[in-house]
């Protein structure tokens, strides 16, 4: 057994399965933790999963942090989706505790290793297929605001700090232009161009945040379609998971990532830029979905901004690509030459597109307001 299968061991050994382990695999397509299904055979019912996940130390420092703040939301979620009359079991991830009764278990070398209930007759998808598909996803990550809209998101800890911080984003922007250590800035003027320009668009939300306007929400922040697991006969969302970088945020941030992601059919590195383009109907099943996911929960200003949401986000993804390319290429992984300068310049013409077709943004949202 090597030592990799030592840890393994050592991990399921800490926690109380409630039936004899049969075995545990890898599983599912995710590339920061490392993350097993582990199968269970009790006696008197058929198998029971569970998702076994080593915590990256690369990514998360504290994973003490880490697990206060999916224990206290999953938890608050429990008996939110309870007293609603839910299937607490289904809609919200659990936390199994190690025989210690920490959040989490430590193994002899370090590891941080967690436990979460296997949610069953579920599906996650890599990507939209339809319209409905992107919808339900939209629901799903709204009613997730909706239910956490009483949780004090001031008591969650930052996991990863500045992470949709735009102005932030500019700074570290404009520090590795200043440097430029493989003279790359004079391939991007148009790119550097494009920033320098919306400098100002990067205070907008902050701006909005500091006068009281957009009210700090527990926030996701990273609404992709494979956070939420699908019901296998409905396709409706069942549950939110993948809680790691759960924070005090923006709600149109959340919002915002979605656009991004899905509100577009071209890949994020695509070269032809005549194919990427802001997809105005999805754009709108998504807006339409969310808001009736959010039932209400959301203010008037919040709902004002979340066209600000879609910019924002995708301008700041383009700078961190762009960022990224002008420093080295040390931080988003790349398979050939250009390729984050590539992805840049994917997320400024989304950026361009919605510029361009700002004023049905904003009717779009104002038709489903509830």
């Amino acid at each position: 057994m090597n030592s990799a299968e030592e840890r393994i061991q050592e991990a399921l050994a800490a926690f109380d399965f409630g039936a004899p382990v049969v075995g545990a695999l890898r599983y599912g397509q995710g590339h920061i933790n490392d993350t097993f299904v582990v199968h269970t055979q009790p006696e008197d019912r058929c198998c029971r999963r569970f998702i076994l996940q080593r915590m990256s130390a690369a990514a998360f420092k504290h994973p003490d942090e880490l697990m206060e703040n999916i224990t206290g939301v999953t938890e608050y979620l429990g008996r939110e989706i309870e007293k609603h009359g839910g299937d607490r079991d289904r809609e919200a991830m659990r936390v199994l505790r190690p025989r210690n009764g920490e959040p989490f278990f430590t193994d002899s070398l370090g590891g941080a290793w967690r436990v979460y209930p296997f949610v069953e007759r579920t599906v996650c998808y890599q990507s939209a297929e339809s319209a409905e598909l992107f919808a339900a996803s939209g629901r799903a990550f709204g009613h997730f605001q909706q239910l956490l809209g009483g949780y004090p998101a001031e008591t969650l800890h930052e996991t990863i700090p500045n992470f949709h911080n735009t102005e932030d984003r500019l700074v570290k922007f404009k520090a590795a232009l200043a440097a430029d250590p493989l003279g790359r800035a004079k391939d991007c003027g148009p790119e550097i161009d494009f920033v320098l320009k919306r400098e100002a668009d990067c205070s907008v939300a902050l701006d909005a945040m500091r006068a009281g306007k957009l009210p700090l929400r527990v926030t996701h922040n990273d609404t992709k379609l494979n956070n939420v697991l699908m019901d296998e006969e409905t396709h409706e969302g069942v549950c939110i998971i993948d809680l790691d970088t759960v924070m005090p945020g923006l709600v149109i941030y959340d919002f915002g990532d979605s656009i991004r992601f899905g509100a577009n059919h071209s890949a994020e590195d695509e070269t032809d830029l005549s194919k990427v383009n802001l997809d105005v109907d999805l754009f709108a099943a998504y807006t339409a979905a969310f808001l009736e996911g959010a039932g209400g929960s959301l203010t008037n200003e919040e709902i004002a901004y979340l066209p600000w949401g879609a910019k924002l986000m995708t301008l700041e993804c383009g700078i961190r690509f762009l960022t990224d390319y002008i420093d080295g290429d040390h931080y988003f992984h790349i398979s050939r030459d250009g390729q984050n300068l590539d992805r840049c310049r994917t997320q400024f013409k989304l950026v361009a597109d919605m510029e361009a077709r700002w004023s049905e943004l904003e009717t779009i949202v104002n038709q489903y307001r509830i």
